[in-house]
């Protein structure tokens, strides 16, 4: 492999490895304070874009994240505490807009459905190997009529041949 071979191997992984990395932001979003900015951040990882549902207002390019993330970085600006932003967003467009829910009465089955399910499953599942342990034992000689004489002396020849 020669030299400019792999300067152009080493030049496109680094690129690929580099672009996960990258965010959504655009420069002209960017606050001039940066620990307005460093909150601003903290705060998008936090909020869940409704257009894409399973990425950042952060790492999203949808135009909704985007108005999302200027309508942070204005609350930042006007003097709003990180909670207060996520208070107001959730007002605004319900608990659906967090990435990770607030553990309340309402949002109990989002917490509480996952460790429910695999308790259910797995009781279903014990269940179900308790049954088919014993079942063939039952089925085998449930309503089979015993050998005649003349078949269980054909039987025992065959056997017997063998």
């Amino acid at each position: 492999m020669t030299m400019k071979m792999k300067f152009v191997l080493v030049l496109i992984s680094s690129i690929l490895l580099g672009a996960p990395l990258a965010y959504a932001v655009n420069p002209d979003e960017v606050l001039q304070d940066p620990v307005l900015e460093e909150r601003a951040r903290v705060i998008s990882k936090e909020v869940r874009c409704v257009v894409c549902q399973n990425q950042s207002i952060d790492d999203s390019n949808a135009k909704l994240a985007r108005d999302l993330r200027l309508l942070v970085r204005e609350r930042l600006v006007e003097g709003d505490s990180n909670q207060e932003v996520l208070d107001y967003l959730v007002a605004r467009y319900g608990e659906f807009v967090l990435l990770k829910p607030r553990f309340a009465l309402h949002t109990l089955f989002l917490w509480g459905g996952g460790p429910l399910a695999l308790v259910i499953g797995s009781f279903f599942l014990w269940r179900a190997s308790k049954k088919k342990k014993y079942a063939p034992l039952a089925t085998s000689t449930a309503g089979v009529k015993p050998l005649t004489p003349e078949e269980q002396a054909e039987l025992d020849k065959l056997m017997s041949s063998k």
